[in-house]
């Protein structure tokens, strides 16, 4: 049986009197892969940001592992790695120096080991004493998701991973994301993007209105057919 790794039960964000999401309930388990899809303003990034403890929730909490999210404990942080289009990498240090950073602020020990192991992982060993801002966007979002790697989370959550690559681009990060479904990690990826989306899915689901409008596996949906499907339920049609 695969055990229960992240949890959300009625996750509720309002921003005044906009309900950015509105009672999300999730539960995923080890090496499972959900792809949330959705138009603008659908919640997505909120969502997102409340299952990676960036932002509080209005109602409902988050799960990991059992233990309910305390925003006062930064321990659950160890738990967690989250990559974004904005990177949150310092362009003016080089790339061994950007990990170096973070992970110290883990508190790991063993940086001469794991940076050159992430690097590799990524593809980005030979870059290692280049300045960040004199990568490639595609080079940076690879550099940000080994910094997301470098603790060893036990969810990645992605927020709109492939926002501006040029399709090479796209398909050596997408490489790289397919090495995490590793049977270990849960994943959880938003994204506009519904070919690129799909193929790393083992589970989806359509956002509209800050709600779950729809969700299946990967059984349930395929190519074409789920393009079309997916318009017909951000557009109310059953």
């Amino acid at each position: 049986m695969t055990r229960l790794v992240l949890e959300a039960k009625g996750l509720a964000r309002e921003y005044g009197p906009v309900v950015a999401v509105d009672d999300v309930n999730l539960s995923l388990g080890e090496g499972e892969f959900l792809t949330v899809f959705g138009p603008n303003g659908a919640g997505k990034s909120s969502l997102l940001g409340m299952l990676g403890g960036a932002m509080r929730p209005t109602r409902g909490h988050v799960l990991i592992r059992g233990q309910r999210l305390a925003y006062s404990d930064v321990e659950w942080r160890h738990q967690v790695g989250i990559l974004s289009h904005r990177g949150f990498l310092y362009g003016q240090l080089t790339v061994e120096e950007n990990l170096r950073f973070y992970g110290r602020l883990f508190g790991l020990t063993d940086l001469d080991q794991r940076i050159p192991e992430r690097l590799e992982r990524v593809g980005l060993a030979d870059r290692i004493r280049f300045q960040v801002r004199q990568l490639s966007h595609g080079m940076r979002q690879r550099l940000s998701l080994a910094r997301a790697l470098l603790h060893d989370p036990d969810v990645i959550l992605l927020d709109e991973p492939y926002t501006g690559l040029d399709p090479s681009a796209a398909g050596v990060l997408r490489g790289v994301l397919a090495g995490l479904r590793d049977g270990r990690r849960t994943v959880v990826m938003v994204t506009h993007n519904l070919k690129e989306g799909l193929e790393l899915a083992t589970r989806v689901a359509i956002q509209v209105s800050g709600r779950f409008a729809w969700e299946g596996t990967q059984a349930d949906v395929g190519g074409e057919a789920f393009e079309r499907h997916y318009h017909r339920v951000v557009e109310g049609r059953s």
